[in-house]
Formats: structure tokens, C-alpha cells, sequence
């Protein structure tokens, strides 16, 4: 693949993943006209937890498939899924559809990600990869920053039905440029064996743990039988599942990769990350509307610096790792993120927007130096018949520790808000949760491998491929 063909593939990749990556949060400013529009306030908010649980659970599969019948063909499926999901949704008619056309949504959502670093991983030597994989991330990130905001401008001005109509157009380009860049890819040698057993095993363990997971936040309690029996569901078929993949041909999940030491390692420092990054994220703005008392916009402007602070340093870090290794940067960032929410429990009503802003600028540092790296590490590691679930395992589980990060911060805060305890103290809580969970990751920095990451790269992963893999 020359160079041209590769700029028009990195090209597709950043604007399918912006898509995506927007989809999580431009519905949020549209979603009062959305309910004034289609009713439903009561199921309103499995508008945002029905993509979030197929996006989630669908980033392995995606990713195995890939490894099994090539990226361009699986990429281009996931892409089609994503876009015939935003049309629907923007022509539902009332919220039960919008809900179920979200779903859909995410279920391609999944792949975008997931196979759009995959192929980064098969384009690119170790030294552009790093890199690439920086810009990526900004590009995820910058997405995040902007959704709300063109939520707010397309709801405004046009329709709320154009938040999910402006997908199609671009991604409609996106699918040209993959296509024409990636170009034909070498079919497998047989026909591969699909296990759909295992797959649907996973579907299911994932669903309902993750909904248990879920619904035991909003409600404060893992007790309640509707929550203990997702939980229980998800438990046994998770158990299922594990007994199943072992005896697997070409199993969705290879057990195999939780032997590797870098996977093993990204597995559970991206798991504690995403937990505590995702409770910056939720309790921060609650904390400076409802503690603070500044309005709406102004809490959400405090995020700013920890999105700008991601972006900058996952650009950074890339390039970092290959001049001192990945656990130095890798602690330094999880060194961050725990100095961030240390700062996060001393705050009372007195606290100033620039401090507040300051102190998640801290946590952005900390989430940027940990991802980037351990994502370069993961694909380095593993030989290009596993890297798109590889790939896709880190950001899996980043996800579900997201989740249950949530819940678990959501629940401290809801006891004690039963408990009589005011919006301060029960925020303190949750951020004490984080605090906890900030130092369990910090710990977890010892599992990444030290040395110079070209020596930890396997020989087939360090220098620039001959073609695309398939």
C-alpha cells in the first residue's frame, strides 16, 4: 500500500471514529426537545444506556471478526450498521423507537473504534504507529469536546432529527475512502469456524452484568432482586463462556492473550482508569452545579481542561514511550490521575471555577499518558492474527470499568443522600471511591513490562508492513 492510499485510510478512520465518538455525547443537549417532541420522559435515559450497552458489549466481537474475514469488509459492515441506525433514528417517532434505533446505532458503533485502530496497528511500523495512535485519540477526544456543543446548535437551529442525519453524509465519504484505500485483501486460507456459541454466551454474560451493573447505580443498591438477578444471570453465563472458549477452534475471545503480560497489564490499568475517569466526568459538573451552584454551561466548561489536557498528552505520550518505555509513562500518567481525584476529595462549596478547572486538567494529564501507551504496548505485542480483538479487549474493558465506576461512585452518593447527608458530603464520597480506586491503578503500573518499547515489540510488529493485514 503506497502512501496515498494510507492518508485516505487514516483520513476514513478519524471521521468514522469522530462520528462515533460524538454520538455518545451531542444527544445530550437535544434530548429536552427530543422528549418534548416524541414524549416518553420515563425510558428517556436508555436513549444514553441502550447505545452505551451495544457499543460496549459488540467491541470484541467486531474485533474478532476482523481477525477472521479481514478489516475492510468487517469495517465497512459495522460502518454500514452505525449509519442505518443514525437514519432511523432521526425518523423515529416516538421514543420507544428512538431507543431501539440507538441500539442499532451502537451496535456499529463498536466497530468503529475498535477496527479503525486496528488498522492503524496494521498500516504503520512501531514509530508512525505511536504517533498515529496519538492523533487518534485527540481525535476521540476533540469529539467529545464538540458533541454537545453542535448537539446544542443542530437542535437550536435545524432539528434535534439532525443530530443523528449529519452522520450519514460523512460517513457515506468515510466508506468511500476505506474501500478505495484499503483496497482487496487476502481472503483466509479456510473457511473460518465461527463460534457461535461463545458469541452468544458473551452477548449475554455482558448484557446482563453490565445492566445489573447499571441499574444497581441508579437505584443505590446491589441487593434489590431485579439487580442481583442481572448480576447472577451474568455470572453464570460469564462462567459458561470461559469453559466453552477453552475448548473453542478459533474461540472469540482467545484466553490465550490474558497470559501476555502487556495485555494483562493494559487489561486492568485501562479497567481502573476508565473507572475513575468516567466518575471525573459524571460527579465533576454535578458537584459545581449542585455544591457550587454555578449554572449548567459553567459546569460543563469545567470540563474543557480535562478534555484539552487528554488530547494534548495522548499526542505526546505516543512519543514519549518510545524515547523511556511504557511503565515510566504509564505510571506518571496514573501518578496524575491519583493527585487529581486526592484534589477532588478537598472540595467544599467555597471551590472557585479555576480551581475546579485546574484540578481536572490534572486528571486529563493522567488519563492521556495511560491510554495511548498501553494501546502502542497491546499491538506491539501480539502477532496480527489477534490484533483486532486485542485492540479491542483494551478498550472493552476501559468501558465496563466506566460502568462500574458509575455505579459504584453513584451508589456511595445515593446512600448518603438517604442516609441525610447533604449533595457535599455525598459527593465526597464518590470521590473518595475514585481516590481508592486512582491508588489500586497506580499500584497496577507495576504489571506493565519495563524496558525500550522496540525491545518489548515483537520482530513483525516494529517496521512498516509490506501491505494492509488482512
Amino acid at each position: 500500500m503506497d502512501e496515498v492510499q494510507k492518508r485516505r485510510a487514516l483520513l476514513a478512520i478519524m471521521l468514522s471514529i469522530f462520528l462515533a465518538a460524538m454520538e455518545s455525547t451531542v444527544v445530550a443537549t437535544a434530548m429536552p426537545k427530543v422528549v418534548a417532541s416524541l414524549g416518553g420522559i420515563h425510558i428517556y435515559s436508555w436513549v444514553f444506556s441502550g447505545f452505551l450497552l451495544t457499543s460496549t458489549v459488540t467491541m470484541p466481537l467486531w474485533g474478532r471478526l476482523s481477525d477472521l474475514f479481514g478489516r475492510r469488509p468487517t469495517y465497512l459492515a459495522g460502518l454500514t450498521v452505525f449509519l442505518v441506525g443514525s437514519a432511523l433514528s432521526g425518523a423515529s417517532q416516538n421514543m420507544a423507537e428512538l431507543i431501539a434505533f440507538r441500539m442499532l446505532q451502537g451496535l456499529g458503533a463498536g466497530s468503529l473504534m475498535t477496527i479503525g485502530m486496528t488498522i492503524v496497528g496494521d498500516l504503520f511500523g512501531l514509530e508512525r504507529r505511536a504517533k498515529m495512535q496519538g492523533y487518534i485519540s485527540g481525535v476521540w477526544g476533540a469529539a467529545s469536546l464538540v458533541g454537545p456543543l453542535l448537539g446544542g446548535l443542530l437542535t437550536d437551529y435545524v432539528s434535534w432529527r439532525w443530530v443523528f442525519y449529519i452522520n450519514l453524509p460523512f460517513g457515506a465519504v468515510g466508506m468511500v475512502l476505506i474501500a478505495t484505500a484499503l483496497g482487496s485483501e487476502e481472503g483466509p486460507r479456510r473457511r473460518p469456524a465461527i463460534d457461535y456459541g461463545g458469541l452468544a454466551l458473551f452477548a449475554l454474560s455482558v448484557s446482563a452484568l453490565l445492566l445489573g451493573v447499571v441499574e444497581a447505580g441508579r437505584v443505590g443498591a446491589w441487593t434489590r432482586p431485579d439487580v442481583a438477578a442481572a448480576l447472577a444471570v451474568g455470572g453464570l453465563a460469564l462462567a459458561v463462556f470461559v469453559a466453552v472458549e477453552r475448548r473453542a477452534r478459533e474461540p472469540i475471545v482467545p484466553l490465550r492473550l490474558f497470559g501476555n503480560r502487556i495485555v494483562l497489564a493494559a487489561i486492568v490499568t485501562g479497567f481502573l482508569a476508565g473507572m475513575a475517569m468516567f466518575g471525573a466526568i459524571s460527579f465533576v459538573p454535578l458537584f459545581m452545579q449542585a455544591v457550587v451552584g454555578t449554572s449548567a454551561t459553567q459546569a460543563g466548561f469545567v470540563l474543557t481542561p480535562f478534555v484539552l489536557g487528554w488530547v494534548a498528552l495522548s499526542v505526546l505520550s505516543a512519543r514519549l514511550v518510545l524515547k523511556i518505555g511504557y511503565r515510566t509513562v504509564v505510571a506518571a500518567g496514573m501518578a496524575c490521575l491519583t493527585g487529581a481525584f486526592l484534589l477532588l476529595t478537598r472540595w467544599n462549596v467555597a471551590l472557585s471555577p479555576s480551581e475546579a478547572m485546574r484540578d481536572v486538567l490534572l486528571a486529563g494529564v493522567g488519563m492521556g499518558l495511560n491510554m495511548v501507551p498501553m494501546l502502542i504496548a497491546v499491538q506491539s505485542s501480539v502477532p496480527r492474527t489477534d490484533l483486532g480483538i486485542a485492540t479491542s479487549m483494551t478498550q472493552f474493558f476501559r468501558a465496563v470499568g466506566g460502568a462500574l465506576g458509575l455505579s459504584v461512585m453513584g451508589a456511595v452518593m445515593t446512600r448518603r443522600l438517604v442516609a441525610g447527608l447533604g449533595m457535599e458530603a455525598a459527593l465526597h464520597g464518590a470521590f473518595v471511591v475514585g481516590l481508592v480506586v486512582c491508588i489500586a491503578a497506580l499500584a497496577s503500573a507495576l504489571l506493565v513490562p519495563a524496558g525500550n518499547a522496540r525491545d518489548l515489540a515483537r520482530a513483525d510488529m516494529r517496521g512498516e508492513p509490506t501491505r494492509a493485514g488482512g
